[in-house]
């Protein structure tokens, strides 16, 4: 089924699926749960669901659980106590979801995934059928990391991001971020003269520069430059993204009726696998490359050993790899065609050089093309 076009915020309405990621500042109060905010919440996700499909991504187990342990910082004092609380909180959580949702009729679906879920290509497609399917049954999937399993080095570490990689999983028409602000503004909103951004057309680093990567809530692990991150994955994968504020009673209709938020608009509808590639977020490591072959880049060329310059970290054939330039900047990432050692090995040499140095014939090129997407 093609994707319903957005082209403003009040275009979410109409969106065959759309995502919506809920932040803990919005969901959790000094411990406790906003009860009537999420009632007043599910009222509007009911009336959305009359015309289109919804899957909420919701932040909230970590607090919930903290203030249930007793647990000091919110219960992100340690990873222990991160672990801890979350596993009190999902239950929390899915019980809050369950009660909203079913006074309405609709079946709340638990759904807990870690970033390996998402970045291994055949478990990302099981997620996605598994999307699938409750969808097609009328349940709607309520989707958290799962904290109790995930360390600091394999997770997200954020929702906003985790909400635009379960859209392209979804395959979802648009997104929407409920934050603690209106929107995207021209510097710190708290600055004045600050002016909110309506629409985006693409996350360039002129708009990256607008962010600030603090959250102001203290309980989330997001921020405006989360939020950046998750637009720039959505918009590589054709899929619209809206920052909208959460804080007020029926959050979703001020925004959608007003037009208050910032809408980012989709740059390209990727092939699923190169979508897929694009929204990887756990490199294995990093090649670097001369000015030349990054020139050569960005005419649609593959990296060839000849213009290595460094490799760091330990991967092996097949892996994701981040892609730097000359200056250290990122040109983009893609899969592997030999492992670091063997890169190493035929670092800036030329093909027929290639051989003598690894005893077989070289392949085609380090990262071939159609295995790559750019930054």
């Amino acid at each position: 089924m093609a994707m319903t076009p957005v082209s403003a915020l009040g275009d979410l309405r109409t969106a065959r699926r759309l995502v919506i990621k809920i932040g803990s500042a919005l969901l959790v109060e000094q411990g406790r749960p906003r009860t009537q905010w999420l009632a007043t919440l599910a009222d509007e996700i009911a009336r959305l669901r009359q015309s289109c499909e919804v899957i909420v991504v919701s932040s909230g187990a970590i607090a919930l659980g903290a203030a249930k342990l007793g647990l000091a910082k919110g219960g992100r004092g340690s990873l222990a106590d991160a672990q801890a609380a979350a596993s009190v909180g999902q239950v929390e959580l899915a019980r809050l979801w369950s009660d909203a949702l079913d006074r309405h009729g609709i079946t709340a679906a638990q759904m807990l995934v870690t970033i390996g879920d998402l970045e291994d290509r055949r478990r990302y497609l099981n997620a996605s059928a598994t999307l699938a399917r409750l969808l097609e049954a009328g349940a709607i999937p309520v989707v958290n990391e799962n904290d109790s399993v995930a360390t600091e080095e394999i997770r997200f570490g954020d929702n906003d991001r985790l909400a635009a990689r379960v859209a392209q999983a979804a395959g979802a028409d648009a997104v929407m971020l409920l934050s603690d602000v209106d929107g995207l503004y021209d510097r710190d909103p708290r600055e004045t003269g600050a002016q909110r951004i309506d629409r985006v057309e693409g996350v360039t680093p002129e708009i990256i520069a607008m962010a600030s990567s603090a959250s102001s809530s203290g309980l989330g692990s997001g921020g405006m430059l989360a939020k950046l991150q998750a637009a720039r994955i959505a918009e590589r994968a054709g899929i619209a993204l809206a920052i909208v504020n959460g804080t007020y009673p029926a959050p979703i209709a001020r925004a959608l009726d007003n037009g208050i938020g910032t809408l980012f608009m989709p740059q390209a509808d990727a092939s699923a696998r190169k979508a897929w590639l694009g929204g990887r977020l756990a490199p294995s490591g990093v090649v670097s490359v001369d000015a030349g072959c990054a020139h050569a880049l960005d005419n649609g060329a593959s990296l060839l050993a000849a213009g290595l310059t460094d490799i760091e970290g330990e991967f092996s054939r097949g892996d994701l790899v981040a892609i730097h330039g000359p200056k250290g900047e990122r040109l983009g990432q893609g899969l592997v065609e030999y492992t670091a050692a063997e890169c190493r090995a035929i670092l800036g040499l030329r093909e027929d050089q290639q051989a003598q140095r690894l005893g077989y014939a070289p392949r085609a090129a380090v990262v071939h093309r159609d295995h790559m997407v750019r930054a």
